[in-house]
């Protein structure tokens, strides 16, 4: 069966017995979250800015968009001081399964609050929005369609012109054969969590690219049991492509956006807290504990903000 890349990975992803309906995030690659409880912190200190900003509300919500196995909801929670855990609303964003041994404080649902007053983070959620590849040719780009069950591609039709308009504004093709993702999908995804935060701050965090520096063949990728496969939309393997963070700036800014920052991880996580620096050798001999434990901090710290991995990741921050 043959369909364009967005149909064929919402399919793969997200319908009946779809990839994220089966299989939890932790099996398949490594994110911020499960790689350092420091995260977790990070993502409080920022929670706690917001509270401040907001003038200690009755009631602050976090919600977490892509909640995966509702790991970061859960470590902030445990992690709060009790008077701001009391006025806390959590609530959990995804379509999977609610997981066994969540907390019960923690509201687990398919879909986003009506209305958020507090933070909304977004980790590693826009680059799974499905969207469709297109490819320049010597009559101007067209969509790629490609075959569910191998993976096998092939040239289809025109674009539509809201498509077209995207492309043409974010992500402009050079030459024949190069390539792009219309993102226009993400823009409206986090467009819709923006119309719904009353109060507060939305930040999205991804793998991410700027209009002037996109890849020349586009980012799809394909991911199973922590490797890199080909991106077979057969249901198999998780489906992902970086995120033009720009333009889905842009859309959050028409959404209501007051206040935009765009920068990356290492940069946002130094700002919150995280250096990644060695505990004093002093340490050692007089806590021999505490310097092993800090030691082991400071090495979690340093790969949350390593430029050529996690802390390369791009972060989207925009307030209301």
């Amino acid at each position: 069966m043959w369909l364009t890349w967005r149909v064929a990975t919402e399919r793969a992803l997200y319908g009946e017995e779809g990839f994220y309906l089966r299989e939890r995030p932790s099996g398949h690659f490594r994110t911020s979250v499960s790689a350092s409880a420091a995260f977790a912190g990070a993502v409080l200190a920022l929670l706690a800015e917001v509270d401040a900003d907001l003038g200690e509300p009755d009631v602050l919500d976090l919600v977490d968009i892509g909640a995966g196995e509702g790991a970061l909801v859960t470590q902030v929670l445990e992690a709060a001081e009790p008077r701001l855990r009391d006025r806390l609303r959590v609530t959990a964003v995804d379509l999977s399964p609610r997981p066994a041994g969540l907390p019960e404080r923690i509201e687990w649902s398919p879909s986003l609050p009506t209305e958020i007053t507090g933070l909304a983070v977004a980790n590693e959620w826009l680059d799974n929005v499905p969207l469709d590849v297109v490819e320049q040719t010597a009559e101007g780009p067209r969509l790629v369609m490609v075959h569910v069950h191998t993976g096998e591609e092939r040239i289809g039709g025109a674009l539509r012109p809201a498509d077209r308009s995207w492309l043409e504004r974010w992500w402009p093709l050079g030459r024949v054969g190069s390539r792009a993702e219309i993102g226009r999908p993400r823009d409206e995804a986090w467009a819709s969590v923006l119309v719904r935060l009353t109060r507060g701050r939305a930040v999205a965090i991804d793998y991410a690219h700027p209009v002037d520096n996109r890849p020349l063949h586009g980012t799809l990728t394909g991911y199973r049991d922590g490797a890199v496969v080909s991106p077979v939309p057969d249901g198999t393997c998780d489906i992902t492509a970086h995120v033009a963070l720009d333009a889905c700036a842009e859309a959050g800014r028409r959404a209501g956006a007051i206040s935009t920052t765009l920068s990356t991880q290492r940069q946002a996580l130094r700002e919150l807290g995280l250096t990644g620096e060695r505990p004093p050798l002093e340490l050692a001999r007089s806590d021999p504990r505490g310097y092993l434990r800090a030691l082991a901090r400071a090495s979690e710290e340093g790969e949350l903000i390593d430029a050529s991995g996690l802390g390369g990741f791009g972060w989207l921050s925009q307030s209301r």
